[in-house]
Parts: C-alpha cells; sequence; structure tokens
C-alpha cells in the first residue's frame, strides 16, 4: 500500500449539522424505542401484576396509574410500542425486497411515523 494517496476524510463528525434521510430516522428511532421498551420491560410487569394480584393492590395500580405524569410516560411508552412495531413490519417488508426502492421506502417511513402518532392519539384520547 502506499502512502500517497491523499485521503479527504473529515476528521470530525458533526452530528447536528447532518441531515439523515427519513427513513435513517426511522431506522434509529427503531432501535432506540426497542432499547427503551426492553428496559422498561419491570416496570410494565409490575404494574400489571400489581393490576391481577388483589382488589388492594389494583387500587394502588389505579392510583399509580391515574398520575398525569405517569400517563403521559405511559403514553410515551405506547408511542414506542407502536412506533416499534410498524418500523419492524416495514423492516421486514424491506427484507423481502418490498418496497425498497428509494421514493417507496421514502413513503413507507413517513406513514410509519405518521401512523404511530396518529395511533397512538387515539389509543390516548380513548384511555385517557
Amino acid at each position: 500500500m502506499s502512502s500517497t494517496v491523499a485521503k479527504t476524510r473529515p476528521k470530525h463528525l458533526n452530528l447536528i449539522v447532518i441531515r439523515l434521510p427519513v427513513a435513517g430516522i426511522v431506522s434509529i428511532m427503531h432501535r432506540v424505542s426497542g432499547a427503551v421498551l426492553f428496559l422498561m420491560l419491570p416496570l410494565l410487569l409490575w404494574l400489571f401484576q400489581s393490576s391481577l394480584q388483589s382488589s388492594e393492590s389494583f387500587a394502588r395500580f389505579h392510583m399509580v396509574v391515574s398520575n398525569p405524569l405517569m400517563k403521559l410516560f405511559l403514553l410515551a411508552l405506547l408511542w414506542g410500542y407502536l412506533h416499534h412495531l410498524l418500523a419492524g413490519i416495514r423492516h421486514l417488508f424491506l427484507d423481502l425486497h418490498i418496497g425498497a426502492e428509494l421514493e417507496t421506502a421514502r413513503a413507507s417511513s413517513i406513514v410509519v411515523l405518521v401512523s404511530a402518532i396518529v395511533l397512538t392519539l387515539a389509543v390516548g384520547v380513548r384511555l385517557w
């Protein structure tokens, strides 16, 4: 290997300046939402167990879940779940080479973003 080839690689990447395509944002959010759901699994299991254990534990569950901050937190987890589900289905189709063209992939990533928000708002309004 000769060291005479000029390398024009940047010395650092400014992640604030770099603009990812929509599909890249959906992919990163898919990974983040999966990690957050995995980390919050003990809390969700505790809430589920306390809702089924006894009438006293259900009253405690109802008190915890009726807190507005907890409702917002659970709504954010619901959005993470719905986004992870829809983006996962999108990734499965891409693995089958369905919708892998540039315009179709861009449109499907926008559909994932919008659908997750709309479904979260619909369920959130219904349950709030």
